[in-house]
């Protein structure tokens, strides 16, 4: 028998169904030569610290840090239903003939099914159905074209690394710092992931708290009901405003330019899964957790691809069934009869090999949807016109830029007019209504009323104050960009592209890394906005080590693992790095003390063999007190008058 194993029953069934496995038995289907089994998700994890000696079970400053020589798993335990699967798999699997690997095309997936392999103690040849939906178009596709097993062992390779990095920064650094500032009261949880993420929420709070309002004038004035701005822009001084306020009064503005340019705007992207769950929170208030579970629901009822994508492209050989996929799309008829025996375009923006690796952008199937919830419906929604709006024309815009003078003063207002709404039409035709036209500098939606360069006429000049504002708050949606970005508030998409391979967390575990901080009361939610609690606070103030809280730094981690995935870096190599870290932090922490650095005033005094040194020394502070001029054995606050007195001193 060739044993199939799925991730859950749902895609178990599915694929027995294709398969022909119809008999129902004891934790598994048979049938035509078949057995398709399944895990409930992780039925397996590393073992924990006591696993490996049972010294590591007391938590002690002295067992640290805890770096096993080698990493094992076991079940996960006190589950009953895990345990009895599992006996079912592993008496399939020690009878195979073969076995195919049907979990989740990814690398949680790869991690999941090789982990319980690994415990079932499988010995038999073992092939990879790798697929993209749960159509039995692609189902069967899949089966007619199994891939070799070790085609996806760097894969594996660095979902082991991801695991094992994020044992051995959690496990060491949750410890330390319990221990070292818990007050025997709570457990104080650091992430590989989850304390950057942490980090950001705090200090844009702590910026939100500093920042202090400053008051700006801006001089505008109205003409044939179109604001216009000064192109002097902001004045910080009120009588300097004033002066030119004064200028422009009681005389005509005239029309010096009127600019028409026109423009084309290309199709919004279609999604991957970090900008669906940005989109959701924005347009329904969706959480990332939420999107994820209904995207995944969609996945699952066969109506939408795989979701834990990180690309916004398709690759080059799903063009040929696109017309296929148009016409199976129920309810957009009116949507997708455009295009309808046309040649539909294929744009570098929407298809590209490159841009593509295990899967492409996330689609609709064709697969009619029906039967789904209100949520689902409204992310499916999204989904699909984004996809039908990609094969239509580009809008055509006209934008006009119109410029005007009173005395030597000029002014300047943009507007935009839509021409051929193109791909707009595909969103109900929203790009249709006009909005109010602006006259901040900035491109409106508004269509301006038609001028004539040289008119003139009477106009109504303002003086308007405003304060600056402090940085808002992060959303969901705004959090989840900073996490793509390793914390760096990219708006261009382009950029932002590039800098995925940097971000810290993937798509597929950023909504559960969110959702971990809500659970340990680290954040919370106040209508979109999210805050840090007193708890979130206090923790990233006790965190002193940098290397636990910089973004960027674990945005580099998480390029590395992108680079094991590739082959064009050794996990050993990955691991050896983090376990340095994990002993640098271990031995600096345990040296720290309390005394603020006196040159820096940043870094915290660190006990060495011969001298106190900053705990900045990596960043440049070269602050260093011998005990002879500092005796070893006083108390920090007696230190610290010494440290000061000796300061002075020089």
């Amino acid at each position: 028998m060739k044993v199939c194993i799925a991730e859950k029953p749902s895609v178990a069934r599915e694929i027995a169904s294709v398969l022909g496995a119809n008999k129902k038995c004891n934790g598994y289907f048979e049938g035509n030569g078949y057995q398709v089994t399944w895990t409930f998700g992780h039925l397996c994890t590393l073992k924990e610290p006591q696993d490996y000696t049972a010294d590591w079970k007391r938590w002690s400053l002295d067992c640290l840090p805890m770096l096993p020589p080698r990493f094992g798993i076991k079940l996960i335990p006190g589950n009953a239903t895990y345990e009895q699967q599992f006996q079912v798999i592993q008496q399939l699997m020690q009878q195979a003939e073969a076995i195919i690997n049907c979990g989740d095309a990814g690398q949680e997936g790869e991690l999941i099914q090789r982990w319980v392999m690994q415990k079932a103690g499988a010995k038999c040849p073992v092939y990879r159905l790798w697929i993209s939906s749960l159509t039995e178009d692609a189902i069967r596709e899949g089966f007619a074209n199994l891939r070799e097993q070790k085609e996806f062992d760097r894969l594996y390779e660095a979902g082991l690394s991801r695991a094992i990095g994020d044992w051995l920064l959690g496990m060491n650094a949750t410890r330390l710092y319990t221990l070292k500032h818990g007050q025997n009261k709570q457990v104080l949880s650091i992430g590989r992931v989850q304390t950057p993420t942490l980090a950001l929420i705090v200090r844009r709070q702590q910026e939100i708290d500093g920042f202090r309002p400053e008051p700006y004038w801006e001089l505008k004035t109205v003409y044939r009901k179109v604001t216009f701005s000064s192109v002097k822009g902001k004045f910080t001084q009120k009588e300097e405003g004033e002066n030119f306020l004064e200028r422009v009064k009681g005389t005509d503005f005239e029309v010096t330019d009127v600019v028409k340019k026109k423009g084309k705007e290309a199709p919004p992207k279609l999604f991957d899964l970090t900008s669906l769950q940005v989109e959701c929170n924005k347009k329904f208030s969706f959480s990332a957790e939420e999107t994820l579970k209904y995207i995944q629901s969609l996945y699952e009822k066969k109506v939408t691809t795989y979701p834990r994508v990180d690309t916004t492209y398709l690759s080059d050989d799903l063009y040929a069934k696109v017309p296929n996929i148009l016409a199976g799309l129920v309810g957009y008829e009116s949507l997708t009869q455009p295009l309808k025996g046309k040649k539909l375009p294929k744009s570098k923006k929407v298809f590209d090999n490159a841009k593509v690796t295990d899967h492409h952008a996330i689609i609709p199937t064709g697969v009619p949807a029906r039967g789904l919830s209100e949520a689902e419906m409204k992310v499916y929604d999204l989904v699909t016109r984004h996809f039908i709006a990609v094969f239509y024309p580009d809008c055509e815009v006209s934008k006009t830029t119109v410029s005007g003078r009173v005395e030597t003063v000029d002014f300047k207002a943009n507007g935009k007019e839509i021409l051929h709404p193109g791909w707009r039409v595909v969103f109900d035709n929203a790009a249709a209504v006009p909005t109010e036209v602006s006259g901040d500098g900035e491109e409106s939606e508004g269509v301006l009323p038609a001028f004539e360069v040289g008119e003139s006429g009477p106009h109504e000049p303002v003086l308007k104050e405003t304060w600056t504002s402090p940085p808002k708050p992060y959303t969901e949606a705004t959090l989840l960009r900073a996490m793509e970005t390793a914390g760096k508030g990219i708006e261009d998409e382009q950029l932002r592209e590039a800098l995925k391979e940097n971000g810290i967390g993937r798509p597929s575990t950023r909504a559960a890394i969110i959702e971990t901080l809500f659970k340990r009361d680290y954040i919370r939610k106040e209508r979109k906005s999210l805050y840090p609690t007193q708890t979130g606070t206090d923790l990233i103030g006790t965190i002193r080590e940098e290397l636990l809280k910089s973004a960027e730094l674990t945005g580099q981690w998480e390029r590395k693992l992108r680079m094991i995935e590739k082959g064009q870096y050794e996990a050993k190599t990955f691991l050896e790095e983090l376990k340095a870290m994990v002993r640098e932090v271990v031995h600096d922490t345990c040296r720290q003390t309390n005394i603020l650095c006196p040159q820096c005033a940043r870094g915290y005094l660190l006990r060495g063999n011969t001298a106190y040194g900053c705990s900045q020394y990596r960043n440049g502070c070269n602050y260093r007190i011998d005990y002879a001029d500092c005796s070893k054995g006083l108390s920090e606050k007696e230190i610290l008058k010494k440290i000061y007195h000796s300061s002075n001193k020089s």
